[in-house]
């Protein structure tokens, strides 16, 4: 049996607790006929990540984390037809297989492109997940194009989905765009990626407004709890929420009286179910690599970490899950 070295979990505990991710050896995963065997270069850790990590319960076998990764091809399945040994690329993986924190990893050709050529593989790894769930929620529950015009409030624009989503909503729509943050490194970080106005989440009904007194039409939210009667505040008749988030006890009535619609964004559910467009996903990362090799959109990477091992990725998991980081952690080889 081959082997291979990866990170691992066997339960859920306190990132501060040396057990909590842990050097492991595990067998090399059987590719199914659509898989492409990726030799993982570099990762970065996300909200997700750290959730899931926290809410694991006990196991006798390793469970191999991670979403977000670059590498190389070293291997097809013998129906895969898109890819080739040997090619750079980047993806965001499969909630339901095991994770990017591995020496090798097994994913379906559908949900891998080619990385954008103009970045190394730990620039590459910042960018799919929040790259999908940013375009997922503007181009698919908003369908906006480059024709849409209104206004666009993206909540935890310093994010990494509210960092994708300012330079994707720029890029190829029409709208305005509004982004929240809090801290000066925030606000200079959006205004950097182009927004064209930077809110308080502090304070967000007064500072929207002054921004936008008519109201806005689309918010990407990744805080709700506690920002319903905000959001039916600030939203225009007929508005849009897309929510990234699941608080418990979510009460959307006060967004009845105008007719707001409700959305939910979750990247996995096309890899987790199958679904017949799951290729798309693999299309719109293609589009933006063009876009970042145009020099149109660009890493959101803030922090690199150059130790590939349960501590290193200990370390990633700690600052995320410290809320209070710019763009996103990335742990390379």
């Amino acid at each position: 049996m081959t082997v291979m070295r990866a990170v691992a979990s066997y339960q859920g505990l306190p990132i501060d607790d040396g057990n909590s991710l842990l050097d492991v050896e595990v067998p090399v995963p059987d590719l199914r006929p659509r898989d492409v065997l990726v030799r993982v270069r570099a990762v970065s850790v996300n909200p997700a990540d750290v959730k899931i990590r926290a809410g694991l319960g006990r196991s006798a076998t390793p469970r191999i984390l991670g979403f977000d990764a670059a590498g190389v091809v070293e291997a097809v399945g013998p129906e895969v037809t898109t890819l080739a040994v040997g090619d750079e690329v980047w993806y965001a993986g499969d909630i339901t297989r095991a994770g990017s924190n591995a020496e090798l990893q097994a994913v379906d050709e559908r949900i891998v492109s080619r990385k954008p050529a103009r970045l190394g593989f730990a620039e590459a790894a910042a960018l799919p997940l929040t790259t999908i769930t940013a375009w997922e929620s503007l181009f698919e529950h908003f369908a906006l194009s480059e024709t849409s015009t209104g206004r666009l409030l993206v909540l935890g624009g310093a994010g990494g989905v509210g960092s994708m989503a300012v330079q994707l909503a720029k890029e190829l729509t029409g709208v305005e765009v509004l982004a929240s943050a809090g801290r000066p490194e925030s606000v200079a970080w959006l205004r950097d990626l182009g927004a064209d106005h930077v809110v308080d989440h502090r304070n967000l009904e007064a500072t929207t407004r002054a921004a936008a007194p008519e109201g806005v039409d689309y918010i990407l939210s990744p805080f709700t709890r506690g920002n319903i009667e905000h959001y039916a505040e600030i939203l225009r008749p007929f508005g849009h929420i897309t929510a990234i988030d699941e608080p418990e006890g979510l009460e959307l009535l006060p967004l009845k009286l105008k007719s707001i619609s409700w959305h939910w964004e979750f990247m996995f559910t096309r890899s987790m179910f199958g679904t017949a467009d799951m290729i798309e996903q693999k299309r719109l990362l293609e589009r933006v690599a063009a876009l970042v090799d145009d020099k149109r959109i660009r890493t959101t990477v803030s922090t690199t970490i150059g130790d590939f091992t349960a501590a290193g990725i200990r370390e990633a998991h700690r600052l995320v899950e410290g809320g209070h980081v710019t763009g996103k952690v990335v742990v390379a080889r």
